[in-house]
């Protein structure tokens, strides 16, 4: 038995213990009023209690269904006896009572029907179709006659009473549990969403260590084999000379290979660290007022050797002073692999010109070579985070992480990166940064 039936029940209880009430003052009436009244009269002054306390015995066993159509058959089969008896006792309003209860309180559509229509074959007997009765208990106890009518009356308006107070007691319960499960679907929904946020940061940090392990691995990679390889160089040219005397000619065949080997080795060691850096403070960059040709200078100057040693020209020239907004080591970084990788891919007695725009808020910065160019393939592969690297024009070897560094610095100082080349005319690297106007602060997200 659910909650709302077990509150049915507990009206259903209400009545019958009102009907024993009833049962007991009904013969105490009769007695003080007039002791003479007929037999029946008797039995159905008595019955509410006798009925009543069936029921209640019923309920109490636990035969709840039986107890309620013992109500409805036998409150008006013996009301109706009365009646047929040819008393006028001044019942009529209980067969209404008992059949709207019936609509109530009955759960089965079968005994609902038998009840109500019993109740309504009751009261057209013995009030809609005219009958000669020979006793009126109206002439005989007017009182009593009264009474019955107000406390059926009285029955009718309190049963109907309870039932609303039920139904809209169970309307309420309804919105409050609607609301309670709107609030917690609400609540639901909330922790879903949050589970799903969870669950993208979660796929985001999965990617980026995957990310980072294989950049790890490729790091590895190159400090246990390429990074070792130009040191052993050095050192066997070093160990010849000081084992075999090697004159001076013939240690100039070795020499330029060396630096070919120390070019590479310390840019590959300086991205390493920067690298390093970047990933130990990956939120933290530090921008300031730069002049563009400053940073040139350094870098061609630092690159100055290798540039030298394939007999390349580099060409820098700028008439007013270009500002740029920017974290120093971040950008001379860029610079110097833009540089670097132009030398690298640029033929030997080849030339590189490097410039500076002004473009509204912003400054480009280009690097643009006659080197050997790239297909178009080839430049989708450069930012793709795959570490992608060729040879150069000399054979120099690469790791791919420069052009990696380069892009994720421009993005952490609000700017981008951009490449265009043709095969055999070469290569155009270009990035835009904020100028000082202004003066944007730049956050790392």
């Amino acid at each position: 038995m659910d909650d709302y039936e077990k509150r049915k029940l507990g009206i259903f209880n209400q009545l019958n213990f009102l009907g024993l009430i009833t049962g007991i003052i009904l013969p105490i009436m009769g007695l003080v009023g007039n002791e003479n009244l007929p037999a029946l009269a008797w039995v159905v002054a008595f019955s509410p209690a006798m009925i009543s306390i069936l029921v209640l015995l019923c309920n109490y066993y636990q035969m709840h269904e039986f107890g309620t159509l013992c109500y409805f058959v036998m409150y008006p089969i013996l009301t109706a006896m009365v009646y047929a008896a040819s008393f006028e006792v001044g019942l009529e309003l209980f067969f209404i009572l008992y059949g709207v209860l019936s609509v109530f309180f009955l759960q089965r559509l079968t005994y609902i029907i038998f009840a109500f229509t019993l109740s309504l074959l009751c009261y057209f007997r013995v009030f809609v179709f005219p009958k000669d009765y020979s006793y009126f208990l109206a002439q005989t106890n007017f009182s009593f006659y009264v009474f019955n009518h107000v406390i059926a009356a009285a029955f009718i308006f309190y049963a109907l009473f309870l039932i609303k107070k039920e139904n809209t007691q169970y309307q309420f319960n309804i919105l409050r549990n609607y609301r309670e499960l709107h609030r917690i679907n609400l609540e639901m929904q909330k922790q879903k969403a949050e589970i799903d946020e969870k669950a993208r940061l979660l796929e985001q940090q999965t990617h980026k260590l995957t990310e980072l392990n294989t950049l790890k691995n490729k790091l590895f990679s190159v400090i246990s084999h390429d990074l070792k390889t130009p040191l052993y160089a050095l050192r066997n040219l070093f160990r010849s000379v000081q084992q075999y005397d090697l004159p001076g000619e013939e240690i100039k065949l070795f020499i330029p290979d060396v630096v070919n080997d120390l070019n590479y080795t310390t840019g590959l060691m300086e991205n390493l660290l920067l690298w390093a850096k970047s990933q130990m403070q990956i939120n933290v960059i530090h921008p300031q007022l730069l002049e563009v040709s400053e940073l040139i200078k350094e870098a061609s100057d630092l690159l100055r050797l290798q540039a030298y040693s394939k007999q390349i020209y580099v060409n820098f020239k700028t008439e007013n002073p270009i500002y740029i907004y920017a974290d120093k080591d971040m950008i001379s970084l860029v610079v110097r692999n833009l540089l670097s990788n132009a030398i690298k891919f640029t033929p030997p007695k080849g030339s590189i010109q490097i410039g500076a725009l002004e473009k509204g808020p912003l400054v480009e910065i280009f690097v643009k070579d006659t080197g050997m160019g790239m297909k178009p393939e080839v430049i989708n592969q450069l930012f793709r985070n795959n570490y992608f690297t060729t040879k150069g024009t000399a054979d120099e070897s690469g790791t791919g992480i420069g052009l990696m560094l380069c892009k994720d610095f421009l993005n952490k100082n609000g700017g981008n990166i951009h490449v265009s080349s043709e095969v055999g005319k070469g290569s155009i690297f270009s990035f835009t940064l904020p100028r000082n106007d202004g003066i944007l602060m730049i956050e790392a997200s």
